[in-house]
């Protein structure tokens, strides 16, 4: 074999050899990038390849250099989402992000605040509460606004929802926001009944005044001519009608001319030991037993102290009007320096039926009632930025609630 033959067979060993060698190499590499591609097709980036070995340490580290691209993006990426999750939380607006089969994807602290539920998976949980609430989120689309009223720990509850679709991730969902709008309603209640209230007191005692003032004119003069007992009677009874109708519209216009609080600091356990003296009498008349308890130490309140303590009072002797033996106060404050005051009693319950109407101005279940006083109390809470609810009422206790931010 001549030099030349020999040095073409090497030549061609080597080329045989390059090429084998090539096409390990190309498998290998596609099946690298086919290993890579899968793992981050999967999310899974817990892979990394060996850069220390000559051959193919390159091609190591450009695969490398890639997963850490997509780690950084992937890191970003949940850095923003939690960025925006903290600040969707502290929003005082309810989201809730639902697929079409009423799944919940994402909901913030508000909407389990306001929903007053621990944790929301379907928007089927919903129907403990309300069945209007569930329609509401069921039904609520972009181009309409639903309103949903219900009861949770806090009392009664209005919210507004509004709704936007939007494609996440190859899905369908339905971003419905929602609002708190308990107190805009109670306000616009309480002015709708307080122009009503004025127009028929105004009314009322233009037409009263002067039928009493002309029966007590008539009974003297009749007196004085020794009529017939009968019409003196009947212009007695007239008389006694009318002062006592124009007593009782007098009652009514204190709804519609409360004094604007006269706010100062006073701790709370000073005025309940005062309201506990003021109601000494009539609770040991009822046979009931009242007793303070403070779950935070020295809650200080900036309020009008008389007003708050007349609320109170008023409470008190609801509590025992209503056959209690047993009530409560309770006073604390919550994480946001809110003080909230509990009055507790064991009487009889209220119906579902009148827990809707009891802050209702001439709504009343007592025989002698005015009706003024629940619905007064709750302007007064009102006057100070606060709210008086209905917390609950069950055969173990009524609970009603005096909130201050």
């Amino acid at each position: 074999m001549t030099v030349f033959q020999i040095i073409l067979l090497i030549i061609a060993a080597v080329t045989v050899a390059a090429v084998v060698t090539a096409m390990i190499s190309t498998e290998k590499a596609r099946n690298k990038v086919s290993y890579m591609l899968d793992a981050l097709e999967d999310k899974e980036l817990n892979f990394r390849f060996d850069e220390r070995r000559f051959f193919g340490r390159r091609f190591n580290k450009t695969l490398n250099r890639l997963r850490n691209i997509f780690d950084k993006e992937r890191r970003e990426i949940m850095e923003q989402e939690q960025y925006y999750g903290l600040m969707l939380d502290h929003v005082r607006t309810g989201i809730v992000v639902t697929e079409p089969d009423g799944r919940v994807n994402y909901y913030n602290n508000t909407a389990l605040h306001l929903l007053g539920i621990a944790t929301f998976s379907h928007i089927r949980q919903l129907r403990t509460a309300s069945e209007s609430l569930y329609e509401a989120f069921a039904k609520v689309t972009g181009s309409d606004e639903e309103r949903a009223s219900y009861y949770n720990e806090s009392g009664k509850k209005t919210i507004s929802l509004t709704a936007s679709e939007a494609t996440i991730g190859g899905k369908r969902v339905k971003v419905i926001a929602f609002n708190d709008i308990s107190d805009e309603m109670a306000a616009n209640e309480q002015e709708s009944w307080s122009k009503l209230i004025r127009v028929l007191t105004h009314e009322i005692m233009n037409t009263v005044t002067p039928i009493a003032s002309l029966s007590e004119t008539l009974s003297r003069y009749m007196s004085d001519k020794d009529a017939d007992s009968d019409v003196l009677a009947g212009l007695e009874t007239i008389s006694q009608s009318s002062r006592g109708l124009i007593k009782f519209v007098e009652s009514y216009r204190n709804l519609t001319r409360v004094a604007a609080p006269v706010k100062k600091a006073f701790y709370v356990r000073e005025m309940i030991d005062r309201v506990l003296q003021l109601t000494s009498q009539q609770t040991s008349e009822a046979g009931a037993v009242c007793t303070y308890t403070e779950k935070s130490n020295d809650i200080l309140l900036y309020a009008d102290e008389s007003q708050i303590s007349q609320i109170i009072i008023n409470l008190v002797k609801n509590a025992c009007q209503a056959g209690a033996h047993k009530i409560e106060i309770t006073a604390e404050i919550d994480l946001s320096d809110s003080v909230f005051i509990h009055v507790s009693n064991n009487g009889r319950q209220i119906s579902k039926e009148s827990r809707e109407e009891i802050f209702v101005p001439f709504y009343t279940t007592k025989q002698e009632g005015t009706g003024i006083g629940l619905s007064l109390s709750r302007q007064i809470m009102r006057l100070h930025n606060g709210t008086l609810t209905l917390s609950g009422s069950d055969e173990k206790a009524t609970v009603f609630t005096l909130f201050f931010r």
